[in-house]
């Protein structure tokens, strides 16, 4: 027993006397690094055609006369006898809106110096058409109560939230198929999505009628026909795919 015991702590003595003389016993462990996942990113485009629902007509009034208070009750009796008639046609008043109103004098040059010689007065009006099948009354009904210029008519979609989630939908139905078969035909696996991002799409302008063409000023004539005709809203999405 006494032996046993003088040979533990001789071991333990000369083990002492090693770590002093040689430094510490050297020990390693496996170390485990982790790597990102390969990704794998494809683009999808959804389009989505739409009917416009609203038009905004822009509509001008003018008037002359020798003092700049008669220029402006001329002017100010136009623009309420068109704001009246386009009322009649079910346009609520808030749809009319003053975008342009101005008085300035006009001048006679052929003396050695500028002689005033009148005033005009002019005013804009856009009025927005909720009803897109009265457009044409509208526009009919402003140059009748005295407009003498429409300078254009714009048709749009009062609310795109439905079409651009249906476009959404099929950028991504079309993102997730490209991944698919491209996943197959690389011979990869497609993992969960890690990344989703949208742009690059376009939301339909408004779509602006050439008034020149054929808008009748006030005095006969065939009616005004203008025909609103249809608009495309796109949405583009990428998807980002971990691979299996």
């Amino acid at each position: 027993m006494k032996d046993t015991v003088g040979a533990v702590v001789l071991f333990f003595i000369l083990l002492f006397a090693f770590t002093k003389l040689a430094g510490p016993i050297p020990f390693s462990l496996n170390s485990v690094t982790t790597t990102k996942a390969d990704t794998f990113s494809v683009s999808g485009e959804g389009k989505v055609t739409m009917l416009p629902d609203i038009a905004v007509i822009s509509v001008g009034v003018t008037a002359q006369a020798n003092t700049v208070t008669k220029v402006q009750q001329d002017l100010n009796t136009k623009i309420n006898a068109m704001s009246a008639a386009i009322k009649k046609l079910g346009i609520d008043e808030k749809d009319i809106k003053t975008t342009y109103y101005n008085i300035s004098p006009t001048y006679d040059y052929s003396a050695s110096s500028q002689r005033i010689t009148g005033y005009q007065a002019n005013s804009n009006l856009t009025i927005k058409v909720r009803k897109i099948d009265t457009v044409n009354g509208v526009i009919d009904a402003a140059t009748a109560a005295g407009a003498n210029e429409v300078s254009g008519v714009h048709f749009d979609v009062d609310d795109k939230t439905k079409a651009e989630n249906q476009a959404r939908e099929a950028a991504v139905a079309d993102a997730k198929s490209k991944a698919e078969a491209a996943a197959k035909a690389a011979g990869f696996k497609l993992g969960r999505v890690i990344n989703y991002s949208e742009g690059g799409g376009s939301s339909p302008r408004p779509m602006m009628f050439d008034e020149a063409k054929s808008l009748p000023i006030a005095g006969g004539g065939e009616p005004t026909q203008v025909e609103p005709g249809s608009s495309e809203l796109s949405v583009s999405v990428t998807l980002s795919y971990e691979i299996q």
